[in-house]
């Protein structure tokens, strides 16, 4: 454990698609608030866009039942071990997204929670990317205004490994909130994927601290957890807090070895709530 993770007041929470693969999904919530944490947020946890009620209401009875809070949810992405990234510029799968929105925010608003992640979608072959980009701005329009009925925020974010996905710095995600034009539309900054994909981390947390409504962390090389690597998490962590950013770290990494000793690094009086993140304020 190093000092940095300890000096910043911001809270962890606990991505429950990427860690704790070793159980069943819905016994995930659960095993984080075992070890220590109290906020968990998913990827998308159905199969299908639209999932049927009974799928629904066991996973939102699965996380009120661990006590947990959930923070970030992302929309359908579609088949994501494939390949897919995200339906949102996604001509093809437009319906597709939209019928997704209401099931998204309906589930967010039984659980109380104020993030949305919306994967922008790989570039289409037959579609020119001022088309789908175009239709990308529609859509991000469209899950804004439901999810401000909830006040939530629809998170957008730029993704590394994935050759075909468009959006892989900071600036190319607050061109496109710009163009969406709808306050309640912020950066999701996964330090990992802006590192891998050469961004310049520091500037971004100097310049844009503002701007951003979520962070996600691992390290790298590997995607692992921090310690495994050479990124700086720590130190930029403590520039964002210091910058005025006030809402939450997710893990969304790999764990080296088991997901419970990939928490070795933080220290179990670390993993609770201990600031007051802009989505639980409402």
């Amino acid at each position: 454990m190093r000092e940095g993770f300890m000096s910043h007041p911001l809270p962890y929470a606990v991505n429950c698609s990427i860690l704790f693969t070793e159980l069943p999904l819905l016994e995930r919530p659960a095993a984080a608030r075992q070890a220590g944490f109290e906020a968990v947020e998913f990827w998308w946890p159905f199969a299908g866009a639209v999932p049927a009620d009974h799928d629904a209401d066991a996973f939102v009875t699965a996380i009120r039942d661990a006590g947990v809070q959930l923070i970030g949810l992302n929309f359908f992405a579609g088949d994501m071990p494939a390949g897919d990234r995200g339906l949102v510029s996604w001509p093809k799968r437009a319906a597709e997204f939209r019928d997704n929105i209401d099931a998204t925010v309906g589930i967010g608003e039984r659980l109380d929670c104020r993030a949305f992640n919306a994967l922008y979608g790989n570039r289409e072959d037959g579609h020119p990317a001022a088309e789908q980009d175009e239709l990308a701005v529609e859509n991000l329009r469209l899950a804004a205004k439901a999810a401000e009925r909830i006040g939530a925020t629809v998170l957008v974010e730029p993704v590394s490994g994935a050759e075909r996905y468009p959006l892989r710095t900071a600036a190319d995600v607050l061109a496109v909130v710009d163009r969406v034009e709808a306050a309640n539309v912020g950066l999701l900054a996964d330090l990992y994927h802006l590192a891998v994909n050469g961004d310049d981390v520091d500037q971004v947390i100097a310049q844009h601290s503002d701007r951003i409504a979520h962070v996600q962390i691992a390290d790298a090389p590997g995607r692992n957890e921090p310690g495994t690597g050479t990124l700086p998490l720590e130190t930029q962590l403590v520039a964002l807090a210091a910058n005025g950013y006030d809402g939450w770290v997710s893990l969304e990494y790999k764990p080296a070895t088991t997901t419970d000793d990939s928490f070795c690094w933080l220290p179990r009086e670390r993993r609770g709530l201990t600031g007051t993140p802009k989505e639980i304020q409402s």
